[in-house]
């Protein structure tokens, strides 16, 4: 370490002084700098051009977690240890999780659901449960944008989404609708939702009729009901953001988020490290067990699954029902 310094400090100080400082040998300094690299320091090397690229190819949001799947699934021999090492050496951090204000609107004379979800954040096939809600961001100085999103329980995918500066029905409706349109679910599909005016409004309740959709409501105040749904709301933004300086950027970069990134890329814990659309062709190619990957549960890592050809890849992402588990 002290020769590593003298190589770093060398250009302001003369090497002669600070071997004197530290007590080592000129002789020393300059045999250590002809000495070629150990094998380990090489290959950490190596290893620091590949951690540094996983970093930024997920916009610096991912911890050493995500990183080292990223490493293994390019058949990168690491240790998690030694990512974590890395990371610390290279001052990687990824952006730590904060509380955000709830935007629920309960008071309000519309009927309200029973809790028929009661918590059993799980599904054992596409389009079987759905979870919604509404978070809001700051444009500019003071001006508000609410995201209303809908996300399947299956694989986390995020079915259906909508922004608006306004925090009304229209905006859950049309959430909804995107969702209903991009997944085509069978009636039965049990739809849960905090207890706010925009979900239990008149249009809203007549569209969940239409389609043969089971309403299901958190009880008042209890946000551990709709956990799933505050969690993916302080993951987006604690790796995106809480603000945006206009309407325009705010809507590209959620975009990207969710679409991009978030469905298509982003390495999910529930799902055993995979993104919700890799999830989704894993259960299409393998016919897996919702829950295989969780290792937390005692069942073994399951090999990632070869790639698809583009129709099955597109069908998978347009009516995931052909995906569905029985």
């Amino acid at each position: 370490m002290k020769f590593a310094w003298i190589a770093a400090e060398k250009a302001d100080f003369r090497v002669r002084d600070c071997c004197r400082a530290l007590q080592v040998s000129s002789s020393g300094f300059y045999a250590w700098r002809r000495r070629p690299a150990s094998a380990h320091a090489t290959r950490d090397e190596q290893l620091r051009v590949l951690v540094r690229a996983s970093f930024d190819a997920s916009r610096r949001r991912y911890g050493s977690p995500r990183i080292y799947e990223d490493l293994l699934e390019q058949d990168v021999r690491v240790s998690r240890k030694r990512v974590i090492r890395l990371m610390q050496a290279e001052g990687l951090r990824a952006r730590a999780r904060r509380r955000f204000k709830h935007t629920t609107m309960s008071e309000h004379d519309q009927r309200v659901a029973a809790n028929l979800l009661d918590r059993q954040f799980t599904a054992d096939a596409p389009n079987r449960r759905w979870v919604g809600d509404t978070t809001e961001f700051v444009i500019g100085e003071s001006a508000k944008l609410y995201l209303a999103a809908m996300l399947d329980l299956f694989s986390r995918f995020v079915v259906g989404w909508a922004v608006s500066p306004v925090n009304d029905r229209h905006l859950t409706r049309r959430a909804l609708e995107m969702a209903l349109k991009r997944r085509c679910p069978e009636a039965g599909l049990l739809h849960h939702s905090d207890q706010g005016c925009t979900y239990a409004s008149e249009d809203y309740q007549r569209l969940l009729d239409a389609y043969g959709l089971t309403c299901s409501m958190s009880r008042r105040g209890d946000c551990y009901d709709n956990a799933v749904m505050e969690a993916f709301f302080s993951s987006l933004k604690s790796e995106l953001a809480d603000r945006f300086p206009s309407y325009s950027q705010a809507k590209m970069e959620l975009f990207d988020y969710i679409e991009v990134f978030y469905n298509q890329r982003r390495r999910h814990s529930t799902l055993g490290q995979i993104s919700p659309a890799a999830f989704e062709r894993r259960a299409l190619a393998r016919r897996v067990d919702p829950v295989e990957n969780r290792q937390d549960r005692g069942f073994p890592p399951v090999p990632h699954a070869p790639s698809l050809s583009f129709e099955a890849e597109h069908q998978t992402t347009a009516d995931p029902r052909n995906a569905a588990v029985h």
